[in-house]
């Protein structure tokens, strides 16, 4: 007889713990960016799941070491939106997106800026998942793989060294307009670090990097 196993499904149409391969395999079949494991025992398929460390036994094996070093650290919220920057230089175009962190779906697009940074459109990326999530009523919160512009949108104002010149007007005046919103919305929706050690590349990665 086969021995009982547990799978453990972070990344899938559902997420959680199943008993069967057949369970398992209705949420990972054909969806993409699928992450999934199995164990042999119900508390090493808890622990994996909640990203803390399988419970001790009279003796550690090497399947129970391999847990804890793919384990991510934390579920993912997918009832979410994810922004990211896609560019063209650094100074250069620069243009962003916001999708549906759980099924990709593009929420908004903004066209390329003729000149800006990445930060500074990360930075707008955010604030404008901010203002969509506002507008419609929901309290999803925004994942963004940048920590420089999560501190801008944290202190209100994006700390950019790009001179402002008659080229890098049209960014800068959308930078005064986002400042602007975050003044008056400071008790806006959260706004989470997007892990992509743990999870892969954010969901609304251009496939580019600058």
């Amino acid at each position: 007889m086969a021995k009982q196993k547990y799978y453990v499904v972070w990344q899938g149409r559902k997420t959680g713990i199943f008993r069967s391969w057949a369970e398992c395999e209705a949420q990972v079949k054909g969806f993409t960016g699928a992450r999934f494991k199995s164990y042999l025992t119900l508390p090493e398929a808890e622990a994996a799941f909640s990203g803390q460390p399988a419970p001790k036994k009279g003796r550690a094996t090497a399947r129970t070491t391999k847990a804890k070093t793919v384990t991510p650290p934390d579920p993912v919220i997918w009832e979410s939106i994810s922004v990211d920057v896609g560019s063209h230089g650094n100074p250069g175009k620069v243009e962003y997106k916001g999708v549906d962190t759980r099924t990709g779906e593009v929420l908004f697009e903004k066209p390329p800026i003729t000149m800006g940074t990445n930060n500074m459109g990360e930075f707008l990326a955010i604030v404008h998942g901010l203002a969509y999530v506002k507008n419609q009523g929901s309290s999803k919160p925004i994942y963004s793989d940048s920590r420089t512009a999560i501190g801008w949108v944290k202190k209100k104002k994006a700390n950019s060294t790009l001179t402002r010149t008659s080229e890098t007007e049209e960014i800068w005046t959308l930078v005064d307009r986002a400042e602007q919103w975050l003044k008056e919305n400071p008790n806006h929706n959260p706004v989470y670090k997007w892990d992509t050690k743990a999870y892969g590349e954010i969901k609304a990665d251009y496939g580019r990097k600058s």
